[in-house]
């Protein structure tokens, strides 16, 4: 596992140095305003992320989160391209994460 996390810092790195932003390293550093560029979802992943975004009421920042993970999910598994299947997966772990419990 940790040389599959290696190689996907070692792919966020080459992406944004190759962009002239050396200063960013990793897909959470991306801005906004270029984070949809560097993502790029499938056609069946922007459909996904949209019809999920308007569902689950996601705010501007919350639909880049998603879509920073689905990217990170991504390099993850070597893909230059985001998937459905890695929005999916970023997208369950936000429902997940918003149905923990509240602290009282």
């Amino acid at each position: 596992m940790a040389a599959r996390v290696a190689r996907a810092r070692e792919r966020q790195a080459k992406r944004y140095a190759d962009l002239n932003l050396e200063s960013i390293l990793t897909n959470a550093a991306c801005p906004p305003a270029l984070l949809e560029e560097v993502a790029q979802p499938d056609p069946e992943g922007l459909t996904l992320i949209r019809d999920a975004a308007n569902a689950m009421r996601l705010s501007a920042r919350g639909f880049h989160r998603v879509l920073k993970v689905g990217r990170t999910l991504a390099d993850l598994d070597g893909e230059d391209r985001v998937r459905r299947i890695h929005l999916a997966e970023a997208l369950s772990y936000r429902a997940h994460a918003d149905r923990r419990p509240a602290a009282a």
